[in-house]
């Protein structure tokens, strides 16, 4: 089994200076951490896995392929692989739970 604290993971991505930080890795999947302070841009670009978002906090709007939508704490929006997406419009510092299946990288 492996535990993890919410506000733990968000201390150890801040304090690494990076907007992601993957803290599981598994032989079908990942799980990150991806934070965005409100205003900035989403620097994403597609990714070879499907994925799934878990918004934890804050809220934007996120562009998947054509469709756009609002989410703030507690929506989950899932991203087939090879599809354009980015959050947009942030206007609350979103921090968002991601799973790769299979794992990112």
């Amino acid at each position: 089994m492996k535990a993890f604290r919410l506000d733990e993971l968000e201390a150890e991505r801040a304090a690494n200076d990076g907007a992601y930080l993957q803290f599981v890795r598994e032989r079908n999947m990942s799980v990150g951490l991806y934070a965005l302070d409100a205003g900035t841009v989403d620097p994403q670009q597609p990714h070879r896995q499907d994925e799934v978002y878990l918004v934890m906090s804050g809220r934007a709007s996120i562009t998947v392929g054509m469709e756009t939508t609002l989410v703030g704490r507690g929506s989950v929006v899932y991203v087939p692989a090879g599809v354009p997406h980015k959050f947009h419009h942030i206007t609350e510092d979103l921090r968002v739970m991601v799973v790769f299946s299979p794992p990112e990288g």
